[in-house]
């Protein structure tokens, strides 16, 4: 149902028939399966940005799964094996980082893999700063200690550790959520740092293997801004035509032609690249 729905919006949004698209349909029921979304209280759109791209995948999977019966009779297990876990949503957004976990003591070394469809960036200053400086705090070594070392399996005891991650794949899409929410003692708040993004050209090679990630330059084609605070802000909307390659800002109802230089923005919370 949900993916019918995205689908009709989709459809709706290229035909071109309207100034406007309301996504109200596609709201109400991605809200029968995620209540906390139908309230109108503000929610996070990192939060719904994933609950979207999960329902998607799970919808779209069903579906190959479904085809993949008919067609792959002859490999039933391997198809069961690749389906469930790829839909168009894997294809797009998904990559993986390598967490090389080094125990202090011994000096083994382990690898962990994870799979990602958003990274969320830490901001290192409160001032003003770039995404490059984002990506730097992000993926210099930790020191891991006191309640977070690691078993490690040649000590055999809990040890410090250190660890450092690396992209082992790049995904078609990567989805940068920068976060502007962080505690401060028992209260949260907004950090309305000015952060310096590119529009073109980023590259990730300093952060990705160079045995799977090859020409990893990537140009933005997407913002999501917050402006406001926690519980009273409003959300709006960067998106590069990937026809026309003009950029549009989306607010509401008030959709608008921009110049490249208004791209850049304080109130930047998410990017797709």
């Amino acid at each position: 149902e949900s993916v019918t729905a995205f689908g009709w919006l989709m459809s709706d949004m290229w035909l071109g028939e309207f100034d406007c698209v309301s996504p109200e349909v596609f709201h109400s029921v991605l809200g029968k399966r995620y209540p906390t979304f139908s309230k109108r209280t503000q929610q996070d759109a990192q939060e719904f940005l994933i609950c979207v791209l999960n329902e998607l995948h799970e919808g779209l999977k069903k579906v190959r799964a479904h085809l993949c019966k008919r067609r792959c009779v002859t490999d039933a297990k391997a198809s069961r094996g690749s389906v469930s876990e790829t839909s168009i949503i894997t294809q797009l957004f998904e990559g993986q980082l390598s967490y090389d976990i080094m125990c202090l003591e011994c000096k083994t070394t382990i690898d962990r893999p994870e799979r990602f469809t958003v990274l969320s960036l830490p901001i290192p200053s409160t001032s003003t700063c770039s995404l490059q400086d984002c990506l730097k705090c992000f993926f210099q070594q930790d020191i891991l200690t006191w309640n977070n070392q690691i078993q490690c399996s040649w000590c055999g005891t809990k040890q410090d550790a250190a660890v450092k991650a690396t992209i082992t794949k790049a995904p078609q899409i990567i989805i940068f959520h920068l976060k502007r929410f962080e505690w401060q003692g028992k209260h949260k708040r907004k950090l309305s740092t000015d952060i310096c993004y590119p529009l073109s050209n980023l590259d990730l090679s300093p952060y990705s293997s160079p045995l799977f990630c090859k020409d990893a330059e990537y140009s933005l084609c997407a913002v999501v801004n917050h402006s406001g605070f926690l519980d009273d802000g409003h959300y709006t909307a960067f998106c590069k035509h990937s026809v026309t390659k003009n950029w549009y800002s989306f607010d509401d109802a008030q959709i608008t032609k921009i110049p490249n230089a208004s791209v850049q923005s304080d109130t930047a919370y998410l990017l797709f690249y």
